[in-house]
Order: structure tokens, then sequence, then C-alpha cells
């Protein structure tokens, strides 16, 4: 990826994290934890925490569909999903070019699974159906 996709990304997250109104501290070390994932620095970070980076879109369909998953992380990790958050997250992966009934299927199914964690072997089966 690069640097422009990568900081796209960490603004898109820190974005949706901001939905419901406030950034709690396990949002914060999930979205650190992304960003030194992505090789991001803390200045750096902390710079897209005040100012968001240009959104760029991901081309590859894996890409789209991994960070459309850390947006769904993301969303589970304050343990208290709003109807906001899942109209965000929805919104986010239409934005990325992600099929509809997918992304349903997505928000559907989490709710079948421990912390609503869907096992990445189940995202990637959803979304291979929807191509069939």
């Amino acid at each position: 990826m690069t640097k422009p996709e990568i900081l796209s990304l960490l603004s898109e997250m820190i974005a949706f994290a901001e939905t419901d109104g406030k950034l709690v501290e396990r949002e914060m070390d999930f979205l650190k934890a992304v960003a030194k994932q992505l090789k991001v620095s803390d200045d750096v970070f902390a710079q897209l925490l005040q100012n968001r980076a240009d959104y760029v879109p991901l081309k590859p369909e894996s890409q789209r569909i991994l960070q459309f998953y850390r947006l769904v992380l993301l969303m589970n990790v304050d343990e208290n999903i709003s109807e906001q958050e899942v109209k965000a997250v929805y919104a986010f992966g239409l934005k990325m070019g992600l099929q509809a009934d997918a992304i349903t299927s997505v928000l559907e199914s989490m709710h079948q699974f421990p912390n609503k964690i869907i096992p990445p072997e189940k995202l990637i089966e959803i979304f291979k159906r929807q191509h069939n």
C-alpha cells in the first residue's frame, strides 16, 4: 500500500470511531495498534487525529475487504454498537465499492460469534458467495 492509501484508511477509521461523538480509550488503543501494524509513527498518527488525510480509494478488493473488516472490529471494540455506527460502517463499505448484500450479511452474521468478531474465514466466505 502507498503512504497516501495508509493515511487515508487510518483517517477513515478515526472518523468512524468518532461517529458516536466520542473516542473511547479502547477505540484509541485499537487505532494505535492498526497504525503500528501499518508502520505509521506516533507523530503521524497524532497529526491524523487533528487533520484527516484526503480519501484515497483502495484498488484491490482484498484491501477494501480488509479495511471493512477493521471497521467492523473497531465498531465492536467498545462493546456498545449504536444504530448510527452500523449505518456508518455500511456507508463506508459502500463508499469502498463493496457489495451491499455482502456488507449486510457481515453486519447480520457478526451477532453469531463471540464478541461479535467474525472469523476471517467466514468473512471471506461471505464475500466469495456474493461473487457467485
